[in-house]
């Protein structure tokens, strides 16, 4: 019999001082819990900081965005979250006109009057998207809206001023935003999406400070209640706005989803949960451990694991014992898995003297052709990772399925030709930092890249490990650019290519999410060109190019997208999300056995 997670618990605040205030319930309620484990811890909750897959699926829990994904549509699909309908946008593709909700409030907090929560306005985001143009704030998220909205740029290099305003991000009423672009930008709604651009109220960042990364004050469909390395919890907001679930607006189809109990959520107003707890447990076998034991109700299937559940790898498919008690899905990750190349150290990356300039292209090139991708995916993907050749996933349109894959053969006689004719040996081969957060898969797969490097003759003491004690830690570091080689992936923010070549483009370098710090002018004017694009063949033309120019420049070794297996207790009817939806599918988690009450 399937254990009924339905506890009594107290629903108060668990920080010293609150993070908002708790369902006015009484003190004890029965309460629906789900425990959700995930493979790392965020750095921050403050979304100006959310740049992280962790950071982010907290983050939009807490907070509000203008837009989000359909639950359960495939293809993805944009509608208002707490924008009052889909935006109205100009012929030229220039002014993008957005109406708020009424009546909705950020949750108590003594950051307000009163400690009373007030209206979210027009001006809350346009202050919550200047934060990111501030220095001060140290924001992670410029790089979504720099040189594409009118007059932010400038905003921020006058001296960002919040009582200035400016020119392309105006709250024309209290209800009504508008954006002026410098250019069309098909992925503005999109960004809209990101834990970015949640809304924050100035009152709250101007009490709390640097604090607001731990003591968030939003209007999502949850609270903080606490937070620490290993996990944070969340209650219900009891004054979340009114939206009854509907099937057919959220994509439900029955062949997919019937199976799963979700039809039963019709008619209801998320969040179902009463308390979600969200587990940070890095290493692999601890998490299974705790999924195992019944602590966590959800997992991303270790690769070590893969065995143990499987009866075949092609469809996966779970053992029939396993089948009885869990629910299942094999996910296409929408994203890749990389080692890029720090382009702004000298001594792998860009040099002032041509002729090192060259050696160290030829270095980097050579590093390439000794990487084994075929090994990598049989150590740490269970052989149905999908191998490709530079940043076009095979998720996207842009993929060419028949193109040249010589990038990602392994080729040692090649690797070896190409330091000797460029003088590379031994003694002048430079000492590489190869950087990853503390983890026994992280530390195997920093093994793995040293052992391939020596077979192509790097002396293995010249590749040294740089471990930081947590992603976030490890995330600052090559933001900042303090590492040589970046051991990382990159999960699609969202469903279009250009999210994906952005990665690479010279203006996004670190602090932004070109952590190579590549900055080949064709490639920045081939990306230039394509901005205002929409899908076409013409853009997949520019898009192939960019890619084979980064590819020729050999500033990463990539790639790999690997194929996610979840779990999840039959207690619960929900469909897990590790792509563009993310963290929003867990204000539609429910308990299976209270699905029948009353809406």
């Amino acid at each position: 019999m399937l254990k009924i997670k339905i506890l009594l618990i107290l629903l108060v605040p668990l920080m010293a001082g609150g993070c908002g205030q708790p369902p006015a319930t009484g003190d004890v309620s029965p309460a629906k819990i789900y425990r959700h484990a995930m493979d790392g811890a965020p750095g921050s909750l403050d979304p100006a900081q959310a740049a992280s897959i962790y950071a982010n699926f907290v983050v939009v829990n807490i907070y509000d965005t203008l837009y989000r994904y359909k639950y359960l549509a495939r293809p993805y699909q944009l509608q208002p979250n707490l924008a009052a309908a889909m935006p109205e946008i100009s012929e030229d593709g220039l002014e993008v006109t957005i109406r708020l909700r009424q009546g909705v409030h950020f949750i108590n907090d003594p950051a307000f009057e009163d400690g009373t929560g007030r209206e979210i306005k027009a001006h809350d985001f346009v202050y919550s998207i200047k934060r990111h143009f501030d220095p001060v704030t140290r924001a992670q998220g410029a790089w979504l809206w720099q040189q594409r909205i009118e007059g932010l740029d400038r905003w921020k290099a006058e001296g960002s001023d919040y009582d200035l305003e400016v020119s392309g991000l105006r709250a024309l009423d209290d209800y009504t935003v508008q954006i002026r672009l410098t250019r069309p930008f098909p992925q503005l709604i999109h960004t809209l999406t990101q834990g970015f651009a949640a809304i924050v109220p100035r009152e709250a960042v101007e009490k709390y400070g640097q604090m607001l990364a731990s003591h968030p004050v939003g209007s999502g469909p949850f609270m903080l209640t606490s937070r620490d390395s290993v996990r944070v919890v969340m209650v219900r907001n009891p004054h979340y706005r009114k939206e009854p679930f509907d099937l057919a607006d959220e994509g439900f189809d029955h062949a997919i989803h019937e199976a799963w109990g979700l039809q039963k959520l019709q008619g209801k107003s998320p969040p179902f949960l009463d308390q979600l707890e969200i587990e940070f447990i890095n290493e692999g076998a601890a998490r299974w451990n705790a999924f195992s034991a019944g602590e966590v109700d959800f997992i991303k299937v270790p690769v070590s694991q893969f065995d143990s559940i499987l009866s075949r790898r092609e469809p996966p498919q779970l053992k029939p014992e396993l089948a009885e008690r869990f629910h299942f899905e094999a996910s296409s990750e929408s994203g890749f898995i990389y080692t890029n190349f720090n382009m702004a150290d000298e001594r792998i990356g860009y040099h002032p003297d041509p002729g090192q300039d060259r050696r160290n292209q030829a270095l980097r090139c050579a590093m390439v052709k000794a990487f084994d991708w075929t090994r990598s995916n049989e150590t740490f993907f269970y052989k149905i990772g999908r191998v490709f050749p530079g940043v076009l996933t095979p998720a996207v349109p842009e993929y060419d399925a028949a193109g040249d894959t010589s990038y990602i053969q392994r080729d040692l006689e090649g690797a070896r030709q190409l330091l000797a004719e460029n003088g590379w040996n031994e003694e002048t081969l430079p000492v590489l930092e190869y950087g990853f957060p503390n983890g026994v898969t992280e530390r195997q797969s920093f093994e793995q890249f040293r052992n391939f490097m020596t077979d192509a003759g790097y002396p293995a003491d010249k590749i040294r490990p740089l471990i930081f004690a947590t992603y976030g830690d490890y995330q600052r570091a090559y933001s900042a650019g303090k590492v040589p080689l970046i051991n990382s992936s990159w999960t699609m923010d969202y469903p279009d290519a250009e999210n994906l070549v952005q990665l690479y483009y010279g203006p996004n370098a670190s602090p932004g999410t070109n952590s190579a710090n590549y900055n080949n002018p064709e490639y920045n004017r081939l990306y230039e060109a394509s901005i205002a694009m929409h899908e076409s063949p013409e853009r997949t033309a520019i898009y192939r190019q960019m890619n084979q120019l980064l590819m020729e420049d050999c500033a990463s070794i990539t790639g790999i997208s690997r194929t996610l297996l979840f779990m999840w207790n039959k207690d619960f009817a929900m469909k897990p999300d590790r792509s563009f939806l993310g963290g929003y599918f867990m204000r539609f988690v429910d308990l299976a056995e209270s699905l029948n009450d009353a809406p």
